[in-house]
C-alpha cells in the first residue's frame, strides 16, 4: 500500500544506512565520547554559529520530557497551545515528572502572547503553580509555520516576563525548508533558550539533537540526561547519524522532498475539489473527506483520519522522504485525476 501515514514510516535515508554500513565493524567510545558526535556537535555549532551545548536523544517525547524537567522547578509549569505535541499526543510525559501543562487556545496551531499574559495574570499567588516556560513546535502540529517576527516577539515577552522559551522541532526540517519559511537556522540560537532538531521525521532512523543556549540551562544536564534514560550507551550511532546529515546539507536536501510532493498532493486534491482544512505548506496535508471519498481511498492508501465531523472526516496525508511520483500517481488514478 502506499503510505501517507506519517513521516516516520522508512527506516532511514540510503546515506545514512551506507554511514551506518560503512562504520559498522568500526570500535568507538560509549556515552557520546566518541569522535563521530564530537565531529556532529562541531558541525552544528559551526551551522547554527553558536558555542550552545549539544546532546543527541532518541525520540522527541523523551527529549521534551527531559528538556522540560531541566527548565523547571517542582512548582513551575509549561505553557503551550491547546493542539501542542507536549499536551495532546505524549501520554501525559511532561506531567510525569510532576509539571503541569498550562494551555490557551491560540489561532492555526501557533501561541499568542496575548493569551499568555492572561494566563499569567492568572496565576498570582502560590496557590498556583507558577508558569515558567513556553512551548511551541515548528512546525506546529498542523502543518503551520511560526514567522521569524512571531519567534522573535514570543522570545522577548518570554525573557521580559522571566520565562524560558523552548521550540520542539520535530518537523524542523520541513519548516526550514518551507517555501514561506523567513527563519534562518541559525535563528532558533539566537531566539529560544532550548530547541532541538528532529531527525526522526528527516530521514534519520531515530535521533533528534537537542540544543541548551541559555548557559542556566547547561548546568548538570548531563547528570539529567543519565538518570531519566535518555543517554544511549551506543551513542556514537547517534553521532553517526547527526554526521551524516548535517555534513553535507543532507538533512535540508531530505526535507525538500516531503515538501515537494506534499505541494504535489495539494494540487491532486484541488483538481478533485476537496477542500483542504488546515492551510500550511509544509508537509502535513489536511483535508475534507466526504465518507464514500475517504473509504475509496482508504482501501490502497494508508492516511490518519485526523476528526469525524459527521458530514466530512478530517484527514491527515503526511509526505516524507521517500515519497516519490508513483505514490502520487497512485492517488490520481484512485481520485480519477490526469
Amino acid at each position: 500500500m502506499v503510505s501517507f501515514l506519517n513521516d516516520y514510516n522508512t527506516i532511514a535515508s540510503k546515506e545514512i544506512l551506507e554511514a551506518l554500513l560503512k562504520y559498522q565493524a568500526e570500535p568507538n567510545i560509549g556515552y557520546s565520547l566518541d569522535y563521530h558526535t564530537k565531529n556532529a556537535i562541531k558541525i552544528l555549532q559551526q551551522k547554527l554559529n553558536t558555542t550552545a551545548d549539544i546532546y543527541f536523544l532518541g525520540g522527541g517525547t523523551i527529549t521534551n520530557r527531559i528538556s522540560l524537567y531541566q527548565m523547571l522547578k517542582p512548582f513551575e509549569a509549561v505553557i503551550c497551545v491547546e493542539t501542542g505535541h507536549i499536551n495532546v499526543h505524549e501520554t501525559g510525559a511532561v506531567e510525569s515528572t510532576g509539571h503541569k501543562v498550562l494551555t490557551v487556545k491560540g489561532t492555526n496551531g501557533k501561541i499568542l502572547i496575548d493569551e499568555v499574559k492572561t494566563l499569567l495574570n492568572d496565576h498570582t499567588d502560590n496557590h498556583k503553580v507558577l508558569p515558567r516556560a513556553i512551548y511551541i513546535s515548528n512546525s506546529t502540529e498542523i502543518g503551520t509555520l511560526y514567522t521569524k517576527k512571531e519567534l522573535i516577539d514570543i522570545y522577548n515577552f518570554a525573557h521580559q516576563n522571566d520565562l524560558y522559551l523552548f521550540v520542539d522541532g520535530a518537523r524542523l526540517g520541513v519548516a526550514l525548508a518551507s517555501e514561506s519559511n523567513d527563519i534562518e537556522f541559525s535563528d532558533y540560537a539566537k531566539y529560544s533558550d532550548m530547541f532541538y532538531i528532529g531527525g526522526t521525521k528527516n530521514g534519520a532512523p531515530f535521533g533528534e539533537a537537542l540544543v541548551i543556549v541559555n548557559e542556566t540551562l547547561k548546568k548538570n544536564f548531563n547528570y539529567l540526561l543519565k538518570n531519566q534514560g535518555g543517554l544511549f550507551a551506543k551513542g556514537f550511532v547517534l553521532g553517526i547519524v547527526f554526521e551524516t546529515l548535517f555534513e553535507n546539507d543532507l538533512y535540508f536536501k531530505l526535507a525538500k522532498n516531503s515538501i515537494k510532493y506534499a505541494k504535489e498532493l495539494r494540487e491532486v486534491f484541488k483538481k478533485a475539489n476537496i477542500k483542504e482544512e488546515y492551510i500550511n505548506d509544509t508537509n502535513q496535508v489536511f483535508v475534507r473527506l466526504d465518507k464514500t471519498t475517504f473509504d475509496k481511498l482508504s482501501k490502497d492508501i494508508l492516511f490518519e483520519k485526523w476528526e469525524n465531523k459527521g458530514e466530512f472526516i478530517i484527514s491527515r496525508f503526511v509526505t516524507n522522504i521517500a515519497t516519490n511520483d508513483q505514490d502520487i500517481k497512485e492517488i490520481k488514478k484512485i481520485l480519477g485525476i490526469k
